[in-house]
């Protein structure tokens, strides 16, 4: 018993008090010993580090805010230590543009860290695996087969599908409070499932939202250990070695059936759905086998891994933030209402074909990802050589997070920025696709999503049919502003509490 309200005690703790505490306690005598690694020439602004914890101290549950407040005090382009481990902290759109596109490239590698290795496999996915063939094939193989635009036109029957059930569903509980949430989040898992492994798992919907939301907490979570080694035990204490390895277990058994399943042929791809499953054509490129790439088992399962994490929260977490912010604004949700009934003329859905004729719905889904972007701060880049940058020396090895969310929040590039204003996006061509550095929904360049494409056909088409067909309104009659927005911490960011909302057929 004493154990384990020791073991609660310190997963309560703040990660900075924790480290203050064994500093206090322990490292100061050994100031001098710490590590005095080769200093660049000319490096760039640099914070205060204290001596072998470096700048963790500084580094809260919330990542996006801590560096925030770092880069708030010290510049947009600012040198920290973690441990003995020097990381760049970008939160300005012409430095994000030098690191993510001009040197792309030298930046396109991951560093280690043990919770993602155990999560995905020994890192065998796209998201975390290090720059280099093994990753140019594995995302090759993942794009083309699942993530291309044209791979992605050929899911629409599914999508049509699952949006007309969900619509039906939320109908039959007009007058009700309806989770919102959890109907989003069964919509974008079905989705995925029929086109990763050509099955729907929406019968296990509690179980499976469990294990994404305790991937992504893992995800999200400060690993002090890849930073100072000999501090892993802080982790252990925190619950996340114990936690990683026990969602990869219930990952490993999940896709060990699945893919029995396929080899056994339990499972048959439906030309109606799209072709064959990305699954299927994973075990057929394994029987090849050819010399030039092997894909193993692991790497199967790291790449479904990807599908699931990546794109579950990125898909639904989208709608649902937008929803939000529209229920918070009522006269911004008649605007969209209006936009979309006019598209609609009469009939009872809109299709992927009308949206090119909704700029203000384009407009909402824009501005709702400037302010909750999937990933906050994209996974961290690895320098794989040294090299001068904006004027400074950057060394080999050094990691770069870039606070996109940070950088969508600038008073300088933008105005009011914490208001919700899809205007602002309204004759306006910047988009989402990494192209323009004041807003990195989806990162950019080599490590950029590869999944935007999938995550916004979804996207759009269900956000408008909810607004076609519903006026929602908040619980208890309470007023629309009291809606918490607060989100919940992790590698993707979504809402801390579901959204419930009771739902009013608008056609009657």
């Amino acid at each position: 018993m004493h154990a384990t309200n020791m073991f609660l005690l310190f997963e309560l703790i703040p990660i900075p008090f924790i480290l203050l505490f064994f500093f206090l306690l322990f490292l100061i005598p050994f100031k001098l010993l710490s590590s005095t690694s080769k200093t660049p020439k000319n490096p760039p602004p640099s914070a205060q580090k204290l001596p072998v914890i470096g700048n963790l101290h500084q580094i809260g549950s919330t990542l996006h805010l801590s560096l925030q407040a770092i880069t708030q005090k010290h510049g947009p382009l600012v040198l920290i230590h973690l441990g003995s481990v020097p990381v760049l902290v970008v939160s300005s759109a012409e430095a994000a543009r030098e690191f993510l596109k001009t040197h792309d490239l030298i930046f396109s590698s991951r560093p280690k860290n043990y919770i993602y290795d155990i999560l995905s496999f020994g890192s065998k996915d796209i998201g975390f695996s290090p720059y280099g063939e093994y990753w140019r094939q594995v995302k090759s193989i993942t794009v083309l087969h699942l993530l291309s635009r044209k791979r992605v036109q050929s899911f629409r029957k599914i999508r049509e599908k699952e949006t007309i059930h969900m619509i039906e569903t939320i109908g039959k509980s007009c007058g009700s409070v309806v989770d919102v949430t959890q109907l989003l989040f069964l919509l974008t898992n079905n989705l995925l499932c029929q086109a990763a492994i050509g099955k729907s798992y929406g019968d296990h919907l509690k179980y499976l939202m469990d294990l994404m939301a305790r991937s992504q907490y893992l995800l999200g979570a400060f690993v002090v250990g890849s930073y100072i080694p000999w501090l892993s035990w802080v982790d252990r204490l925190r619950g996340l070695e114990r936690g990683a390895k026990k969602v990869a277990k219930e990952f490993h058994e999940l896709l060990d059936v699945v893919i029995d399943e396929h080899i056994n042929n339990n499972i048959k791809a439906d030309a109606n759905n799209g072709g064959k499953n990305l699954l299927d054509i994973l075990l057929d490129l394994q029987k090849e086998n050819t010399k030039k790439f092997t894909l193993d088992k692991d790497t199967i399962k790291a790449v479904i891994f990807d599908v699931f994490v990546a794109g579950t929260d990125a898909t639904y977490a989208s709608v649902e933030w937008a929803l939000s912010e529209l229920v918070r604004q009522p006269d911004l949700m008649k605007k969209l209402q209006t936009e979309v009934t006019e598209i609609a003329r009469g009939r009872s859905m809109v299709t992927e074909d009308d949206m090119h004729e909704m700029p203000y719905l384009k407009a909402v889904i824009k501005e709702s990802l400037r302010l909750h972007p999937p990933v906050p701060v994209l996974i961290p880049h690895q320098a794989r050589e040294d090299v001068n940058l904006m004027g400074y020396d950057i060394a080999k090895g050094t990691q770069v997070m870039v606070n996109i969310w940070a950088i969508a929040r600038d008073p300088l590039l933008w105005e009011e920025p914490e208001k919700f204003n899809p205007e602002r996006f309204l004759n306006s061509s910047m988009d989402y696709r990494g192209f323009d550095f004041e807003f990195l929904p989806f990162g950019s360049g080599r490590r950029g999503c590869p999944g935007t494409e999938f995550a916004m056909a979804a996207s759009e088409v269900v956000l408008a049919n909810i607004v076609l067909k519903f006026d929602l309104t908040m619980p208890n009659e309470k007023k629309p502003i009291e809606l918490d927005m607060a989100g919940a911490p992790g590698l993707t960011v979504v809402r801390k509490s579901h959204l419930l909302l009771v739902p009013s057929s608008r056609l009657g």
